[in-house]
């Protein structure tokens, strides 16, 4: 068979050769290019990036605000706290949770005032307290993220305050204003944020408790929603309201670096909330700016585009397919903590003591709506870390020893994929409607019958089986409303529901379905009859709408109150529907969770306060339980110190509640998270949202573990090109013979002579 000539391949260009190429060898020879260039051909980043220093990590919702005066939900904060320096933070190794300095220089100290203004000493009691007073003190010399808000001219004016309807044509998203700036963060920021609390337009979640704290807020809001309806009638709906033309008591600046916050009464558990992004601060261009018209119906937002002090700021906003955070250029630097737990050093977490943070320049979080794909790509090594569902459990977890301690199985540890657990400062319980004449009683008689009828249910809903059959065993029952690790909370045998539990060998027993049965029946329901009417007892369980997946655990809680005779008719609705029931007491049993706030048991006891009741008061009580004994407790608990006297009465709280038993108490759940061996510097918590800085990734071993575990399996495609080329040869002769003999026909003597030449 004939070759062509050096000199007549050359004059084809390459690409002009590729571009020949018949286009059922194209989609071949792509993967053999990406085989030979020694990338995984189902890499799902570009090939540059490979051993950059990034953390890939995925969601599944897409946050609604990123305004950290609205933002409250979990999903949402993964951003606003890498984004956003509120004055404190968490110590990210120590436990039980300390508050420690973030943008503040110290810790404030709270001063204590009587209502005649005279300073009152420091464990004067809490009936004499009129005002606490917070003085925070920031660190000098703290910058903002580069942004349009803060760009100025050569004149020195802002130069994107006043854009025109001309300007704003050719802008669609905050990248294209390409004029940045920076200034110091001051005082006044943190005040502007506490006053945005009460913004008319903002609808902060968290102004109806902090306008009972915040000396003036309630009546800042009436003033500041006058001032925008007179506006608004003046200049149109979009127009700047300008706060610090309106003086708040409660929050004042008193120098460039130093701010004083004044509250009602004594309250210690408002230094937790100087932790949150609430209390970050904003500044006053970023509302100036972003208010303008014709901004909002473009996306340019504060929700959309945060403005942050932080180590992180957001470069990428498409909620609907990536976000990311690269590092704040203008960061003014922080050092990894020195000092941890017992066995932190040993697990590696101090090897970074002192160093400068952060580690990672950018974070890429994926959204993948489906878990599957998420579970195969943390297999792959494209994210680098990874939450366990149900469907994967088995592939990623074993139990091991007698009491079932969770490790991963050997295929995970063969990869180097470790686990960390945690138990989350949160609760997943069954609420009574005390409203409810069932289940809650109408007056002293029913209210006796309903309360053993709770304990019954109490007894007879096996919580231990809920949490291994539905929850894979990543979950601790419940003894009462505070979360493991969490002050107050008791563990062991001071720490059971005696309703509930016998202390057995050691261990927590539940008590066996013959005293659930005894209840009822002196409830007046005996094999689950009601001897008033002599008809079956039966109740009603409101839960949000449903899929088929959840049809299991439906049926299993049916089957627990089958044991007592009592028929179950679950109630679904829609999410909206089900917190209108909620709102207006029609519920009768249904399914809540808490999360905590802040590691403080009064942020877990409040919940069955009387006067924070759902119905009438919009509380978060919404079994709508009241005692007057517990709520006096609370009243007493709710402003003390943690030490033993406060161990006391929230032991006495705790009785009452076991013995009312408004709540089945659930389980506490478990964090179970699967990592990477080139991912370190992991501790696990639910309070310490900011923790991005802390980590870090070994990008070289990442590299070398995807291109291992990706090798693409080429001899299909090989041997497939092999029966393609076979199965063409015949074709390709006839061609070649074809055009060789049409090429003769063509010329004319002396080039068929070169012709012949060159075919020979």
């Amino acid at each position: 068979m004939s070759c062509p000539s050096p000199d007549l391949a050359e004059t084809v260009p390459p690409g002009e050769v590729i571009r020949r190429l018949p286009k059922y060898l194209l989609a071949p020879l792509v993967v053999f290019i990406c085989a030979c260039s020694g990338n995984p051909w189902n890499n799902p980043y570009p090939a540059s990036d490979a051993e950059k220093n990034i953390l890939y990590a995925a969601f599944a919702e897409r946050p609604k605000h990123l305004d950290p005066v609205q933002s409250y939900s979990s999903n949402e904060i993964l951003m606003t706290a890498q984004i956003y320096e509120p004055p404190l933070q968490y110590h990210y190794l120590k436990r039980p949770y300390q508050l420690i300095p973030s943008a503040a220089v110290r810790m404030p100290v709270a001063q204590y005032f009587d209502k005649n203004g005279v300073r009152l000493h420091d464990d004067a009691d809490a009936e004499k307290i009129a005002h606490t007073i917070y003085e925070i003190s920031i660190q000098p010399g703290i910058r903002y993220q580069p942004h349009p808000a803060f760009a100025r001219n050569e004149l020195g004016a802002y130069s994107y305050h006043n854009l025109t309807a001309e300007a704003l044509a050719d802008i669609h998203k905050l990248g294209d204003l390409r004029d940045t700036g920076s200034r110091e963060l001051t005082a006044e920021d943190y005040v502007f944020q506490i006053k945005r609390l009460a913004h008319p337009r903002l609808h902060s979640p968290i102004f109806g408790l902090m306008s009972d704290y915040i000396v003036g807020l309630k009546e800042y809001s009436a003033t500041l929603q006058a001032a925008a309806e007179a506006q608004f009638k003046e200049e149109g709906k979009d127009a700047y309201l300008d706060l610090s033309s309106y003086p708040l008591e409660g929050a004042e600046v008193l120098g460039p670096y130093t701010y004083r916050i004044k509250i009602n009464g004594k309250y210690p558990q408002f230094m937790y909330w100087l932790a949150m992004p609430f209390f970050a601060p904003i500044p006053w261009e970023a509302e100036r700016f972003y208010s303008q018209r014709g901004l909002s119906e473009k996306n340019i937002t504060l929700d959309w585009y945060p403005v942050g002090t932080g180590p992180y700021m957001l470069t990428e906003n498409d909620p609907n397919r990536v976000m990311i955070l690269e590092k704040n250029p203008n960061f003014h630097g922080e050092a990894y903590p020195s000092e941890g737990m017992p066995g932190d050093a040993v697990a590696g977490l101090l090897k970074d003591a002192g160093e400068p943070l952060p580690f990672i320049d950018k974070v890429i979080y994926s959204r993948e709506r489906e878990s599957i794909p998420r579970w195969n790509k943390f297999l792959q090594g494209y994210y680098d870390a990874s939450a366990i569902g149900s469907d994967s459990f088995d592939q990623a977890i074993q139990l091991t020893g007698g009491q079932g301690e969770a490790t991963v199985t050997d295929a995970m540890r063969a990869q180097g994929i470790r686990l960390e657990t945690a138990v989350a400062a949160s609760t997943n319980y069954l609420g009574f409607n005390m409203l409810d004449p069932v289940v809650g009683g109408t007056d002293k008689k029913g209210r006796e019958s309903a309360r053993k009828l709770r304990q019954a249910i109490s007894i007879a809903v096996d919580y231990e089986e809920y949490v291994s059959i539905f929850a894979n065993g990543r979950g601790i029952p419940a003894q009462g409303p505070i979360a493991p690790g969490i002050a107050g909370h008791r563990e062991g045998k001071q720490g059971i529901n005696p309703v509930v539990y016998d202390w057995v060998n050691g261990r927590a027993q539940r008590k066996p379905i013959e005293a659930a049965r005894e209840l009822l029946a002196e409830a007046g329901y005996p094999g689950g009859m009601s001897r008033k009417t002599g008809e079956p007892l039966v109740l009603y369980f409101d839960v949000t709408a449903r899929g088929a997946e959840d049809k299991s655990s439906l049926d299993w809680m049916r089957k627990q109150f089958q044991k007592l005779n009592i028929q179950l008719v679950v109630r679904s609705t829609d999410y909206n529907r089900f917190q209108d029931k909620i709102r207006k007491g029609n519920a009768q049993i249904f399914e809540w969770g808490w999360n905590a706030d802040y590691p403080d048991p009064e942020n877990f006891l409040f919940l069955l306060h009387g006067p924070q009741q759902k119905v009438g008061n919009e509380g978060e009580n919404a079994a709508n339980y009241s005692n007057a004994e517990y709520n006096r407790l609370f009243d007493h608990m709710k402003n003390m110190e943690n030490g033993p006297r406060r161990q006391q009465i929230i032991d006495r709280m705790v009785d009452i509640l076991r013995h009312d038993a408004p709540w089945l108490w659930g389980y506490h759940p478990k964090d179970y998270g699967l990592y990477h061996s080139w991912y370190g510097n992991v501790k696990p918590n639910r309070l310490s949202n900011n923790n991005v800085k802390y980590l870090r990734i070994d990008a070289g071993m990442r590299d070398r573990k995807r291109r291992e575990w990706n090798k693409p399996v080429l001899w299909p495609v090989g041997g497939g090109l092999i029966l393609l080329a076979v199965s063409l040869l015949p074709a390709a002769i006839v061609y070649r013979r074809k055009e060789r003999n049409a090429g003769i026909r063509r010329a004319g003597p002396n080039e068929d002579i070169e012709v012949k030449r060159l075919n020979a």
